[in-house]
């Protein structure tokens, strides 16, 4: 194989279409647009949605849902990721540190997910009624 013998692949490549060449062609005289109306003339086309002046869907039906823009600021970290860290006192700092959770966090809830055996002291870190039960049962305390 040589460079000047290189090729592209059977059907990879195929002819422009052109219209507006002759009757011969099959796309002369009026080139696949058909006859009149806006679609027909050149520069003549609407935006995406729109349905000729009736109210478009989008409009019709009614707005629905929310989302807070706070959600990004709260994160849930459960007991088996509390157990896993080698420290006794846990705060914001120490789960950032840590990686459990992200840096614009604000407000950090421990939920019941899995078990914890060694004692922790949580402070400024809230958690649910069972991770709260399951904390001081092996010997931690929370600090609000």
């Amino acid at each position: 194989m040589e460079l000047n013998n290189i090729q592209p692949g059977e059907g990879a490549k195929h002819a422009k279409r052109r219209v507006g060449r002759g009757i011969g062609s099959g796309l002369g005289k009026t080139a696949g647009r058909g006859h009149k109306g806006q679609k027909s003339r050149a520069g003549g086309f609407h935006k995406v949605g729109f349905e000729g002046g009736q109210m478009p869907l989008h409009r019709r039906l009614p707005k629905r849902g929310f989302k807070s823009h706070l959600l990004a600021l709260n994160a849930e970290v459960n007991l088996t990721d509390l157990a896993r860290l080698e420290a006794s006192e846990v705060d914001m700092l120490t789960l950032k540190t840590a990686g459990l959770i992200g840096e614009l966090v604000k407000k950090v809830k421990v939920v019941k997910t899995g078990e914890i055996s060694k004692a922790v002291k949580l402070k400024g870190i809230n958690a649910t009624a069972g991770a709260r039960a399951a904390i001081e049962a092996a010997g931690g305390s929370i600090e609000a």
